[in-house]
């Protein structure tokens, strides 16, 4: 109303003005100039053209020019006043004058009310910044912005205010205050749903991904079976009498919620997209009309919300004949097969449209005709209501010719060579298109762990005017190359000690001499190089190297591994070695991939020579000089087919690995009957060459449970053999169970397998004192991720595990095991790779002495750190 008056008022004024100095008549006036008073920070020329008007243009007086420039210069909203009259007539030419007051501008914001942290996220978002007018609908945009972002932090009733003052330091410009007011965090603390009579309310919650309620655990509500189960039309015995089963838990379900790990805030745009999910879940079970009708939120109590919602559920609807349109490469009965949905099965949408064109097995019709070619192909479903409940399909294919591979373009490798990424590749040019194949290559290159497997992408540029089709693929570079720092204690024989290791996982060793390929390392080859450095001192060092090159001759998946390690344990009286073991051994491995029974498998063989030396070291080996020679051949079969979101290695969801070794040496004292007559006290004579056959399986399996909830059954099993019953068996290559795992300074070359919740004396003091021949070890987990971030990926694990060992095979009692239950944490860091920790429960520890009065933490339960890498 104001610029409306004002406008007029201006109007009125110039048009007196002008008929005053002209004698009432209305006449046309070509402007001679214009002059612009009042600017300070806009261009006048710029403002001119604003307004409309222009030097040369005619313009009636009185007339509509004049109001409509005052008009077009207000809904810019940078001024308090305009104001456009004449300066002076010059026959019929007038001189112009804009008058104008700007509005102040921002010279600085200050938030206040919340953190430092959520202030910096806040400025990103809103976006101010100094020189600009706080119009309108600059403020109703930061405030709308502000409360978004507190809402979606479960802040349902923000309250915001924003004051102007004028800049006491700069003139013509305000300060602005942007006052917070979170109140309290709100959230969900129950679902209430109508309309659900023929489906429970538990699958109806569980089908909402973002919209959960809050832990709860109201055992004194649950037990007040009359008040909660009062009906009057029954009594309360008729009313328990017919309670089921599943009325049982879905009553207990509105008590009791158990699930820590899910955030219950309110989220307007999830619980939108949740309501859909509902109404998708109804179309899984048959219930095609079922639509969401109504729902409301409101707050019960302070910092609680209920949410409603009304459902429609319709009736069920069934299959009933499914015809096919169009197929020429496969006939119906293939295709019908490969549907699976047969007439009069409950209608169940998302299973037709998995079965169509998108089942996470591969075995849709989608992926029938893509896996040999047909990239252009297409399936429409068409439905058809007949009667009142069922549904006739007509399913209209169009198979399009057959595509071929014509260029594979790669983007985003800075630092791996290209031929890294092709050799991993399933599919080439000139093959036919087939999605499987590439479903796989993304695999390789994920299992890599170069790349950051959530922004990795294959994108098909079809050609179809000839037929073929372009791949991109775009990959983004990760840090891969991991430094390893960890302190770890050995018990009182080996103390504590520490680790220093680095691992090169992208190492390029044919330009190890090219100065211009070192930044800061020679990289980009897929080479793997690894230094580790253990140390205690002058009592024992440890220095051992490896390489890997995966690709022998870059044709083909044949691998070479090269690696040497050497360790020096010292006996030290006062400051002089009284006597020394030294332990030298070198290792060549070959491997391959194999194609049958599928290309997952592989299969590798080693030839290692271990060299033990001792001089004048007693203590251990009962005898005191000698040499121990240990060679021996190693052949090991796996089949590791694990993915996962942000990479097998790191968070596996899905897949298996195999693992079966067989490791011997020669049968010496078969070839050598002679090596029988050395006396049994003569050990340095008797060990200088071992013998054994050690045989290992392993076996790890991991699958979703719901949403990223996945499960993990491990199974590990060992032995050690001798050839000869008279000869009998050496102390070394044994096996060691209990404690963290970690592979210390093992003077007998023992393999240590840790059990969380128990120390390696509570597992080994009955078992032979040179350590395990047989051993046995089960895990099962539940992991969750909080983190799926490659350069930060952090999850939490629950467990249960079971293990233990014996001496001898006739001792061997697979369910006579040692049970442990117990929580961890992961954290995975690119440049440190795995961090965390785990407190274990031993169940079957035997508790004596001065530890029976113990608190239970210290009698029963540990914590294992996890430095590096995850024990074995």
């Amino acid at each position: 109303m104001l610029f409306r008056f004002l406008s007029v008022l201006l109007f009125l004024l110039f048009s007196v003005s002008i008929s005053n100095a002209q004698d009432g008549f209305v006449k046309q006036y070509e402007i001679a100039a214009i002059k612009v008073d009042g600017t300070k920070n806009l261009d006048r020329s710029v403002l001119i053209s604003l307004s409309g008007l222009r030097v040369g243009q005619t313009i009636t007086v009185p007339g509509e020019e004049i109001p409509t420039a005052i008009k077009l210069l207000w809904s810019q909203k940078l001024f308090s006043h305009v104001e456009i009259n004449a300066a002076r007539f010059e026959g019929n030419k007038v001189f112009l004058r804009i008058r104008i007051e700007e509005k102040a501008r921002i010279s600085r914001y200050t938030i206040r009310g919340v953190k430092n942290g959520e202030v910096e996220d806040l400025r990103k978002k809103i976006e101010l910044r100094s020189g600009v007018v706080l119009t309108n609908h600059l403020r109703t945009s930061i405030i709308r912005t502000i409360k978004n972002y507190y809402i979606d932090k479960g802040f349902i009733y923000p309250k915001i205010t924003i004051i102007e003052s004028p800049d006491s330091l700069l003139p013509s410009s305000n300060l602005v205050i942007i006052k917070i007011e979170k109140g309290t965090k709100y959230k969900i603390e129950r679902i209430l749903f109508s309309g659900n009579n023929s489906v429970a309310t538990r699958p109806l919650k569980k089908s909402m991904k973002n919209t959960k309620e809050i832990a709860k655990l109201n055992l004194g509500e649950m037990i007040q079976f009359k008040k909660n189960l009062y009906d009057p039309t029954t009594t309360f015995y008729q009313k328990l009498g017919r309670l089921s089963f599943m009325k049982m838990y879905e009553y207990v379900g509105e008590y009791v919620n158990p699930n820590i790990f899910v955030g219950a805030k309110f989220d307007k745009l999830k619980f939108a997209e949740d309501k859909k999910s509902l109404e998708l879940y109804y179309n899984s079970i048959g219930y095609r009309d079922a639509r969401v009708t109504w729902d409301s939120v409101y707050s019960n109590k302070p910092q609680r919300l209920i949410v409603q919602i009304k459902i429609e559920e319709g009736h069920p609807y069934y299959f009933r004949n499914i015809r096919w349109i169009g197929n020429t490469k496969y006939p119906d009965s293939i295709l019908t097969q490969v549907l699976n949905i047969k007439s009069g099965e409950l209608y169940n949408q998302k299973k037709l449209e998995e079965k169509l064109t998108m089942s996470q097995a591969g075995d849709d019709i989608s992926a029938l005709y893509m896996d040999d070619g047909y990239l252009f192909f297409n399936v429409t479903p068409f439905e058809e209501l007949v009667g009142e409940d069922s549904i006739d399909l007509e399913l209209r294919i169009y198979e399009g010719p057959q595509a071929t591979i014509n260029k594979i373009i790669i983007y985003g490798n800075t630092k791996t060579n290209e031929k890294v990424i092709r050799r991993e590749m399933r599919i080439r040019p000139g093959e036919r298109f087939d999605r499987s194949k590439l479903i796989r290559t993304q695999r390789e290159l994920s299992a890599l762990g170069y790349f950051n497997p959530q922004e990795m992408q294959f994108i098909p540029k079809p050609n179809p005017e000839n037929g073929t089709v372009d791949i991109e693929v775009h990959v983004v570079e990760k840090p891969s190359d991991q430094l390893e720092l960890s302190l770890g204690y050995g018990g009182a024989l080996y103390g504590l000690y520490g680790t220093v290791g680095v691992n090169f996982t992208n190492f390029s060793i044919k330009n190890i001499f090219n100065t211009k390929a070192w930044s800061p390392l020679p990289t980009g080859d897929g080479e793997n190089l690894n230094f580790r450095i253990q140390a205690n001192g002058r009592q024992s060092q440890m220095f051992s190297i490896s390489f890997t090159e995966p690709w022998l001759g870059g044709k083909r998946p044949n691998s070479l591994q090269l690696a040497f390690n050497r360790q020096v344990y010292n006996t030290i009286v006062g400051d002089t070695i009284q006597g020394s073991y030294y332990r030298t051994s070198g290792t060549v491995e070959v491997g391959t991939r194999l194609k049958w029974p599928d290309d997952y498998f592989t299969l590798f063989g080693a030839i290692s020579y271990d060299n033990t030396f001792l001089s004048n070291y007693s203590g251990v080996f009962n005898f005191k000089d000698g040499s121990v020679n240990n060679i021996f051949a190693r052949i090991t079969l796996g089949r590791n087919s694990l993915t996962g979101p942000v990479g097998p290695q790191i968070f596996p969801t899905s897949g298996s690995n195999f693992q079966f070794s067989v490791q011997a040496t020669l049968p010496y004292s078969l070839l050598f009957p002679s090596r029988d007559k050395i006396p049994a006290e003569n050990l340095a004579e008797r060990y200088k060459f071992i013998e054994y056959h050690k045989w290992k399986l392993s076996f790890d399996w991991y699958t979703p449970i719901v949403g990223n909830l996945v499960f993990r059954a491990n199974a590990k099993f060992g032995t050690v053999g001798t050839y000869n019953s008279k000869f009998g068996l050496s102390p070394f290559e044994r096996f060691e169970v209990g404690g963290d795992g970690i592979q210390y300074f093992s003077l007998y070359g023992k393999e240590v397998y840790g059990l969380r919740g128990y120390q390696t004396s509570d597992i080994m003091s009955s078992v032979d004192p040179n350590g395990a021949t047989v051993f046995n070890k089960y895990v099962f987990e539940l992991r969750y991720p909080f983190s799926l971030n490659p350069s930060a990926t952090i999850y939490a694990l629950m467990f249960g595990e079971a293990g233990n060992a014996w001496s001898s095979l006739k001792d061997y009692k697979p369910f006579e095991l040692k049970r442990s239950f117990g929580v961890g944490i992961r954290f995975f860091l690119p440049m440190f790779g795995l961090l965390g920790f785990d407190y274990g429960i031993g169940f079957d520890k035997t508790v004596g002495g001065s530890a029976i009065n113990d608190p239970f933490i210290d009698k029963y339960g540990r914590f294992r750190f996890i430095l590096g890498f995850e024990p074995q």
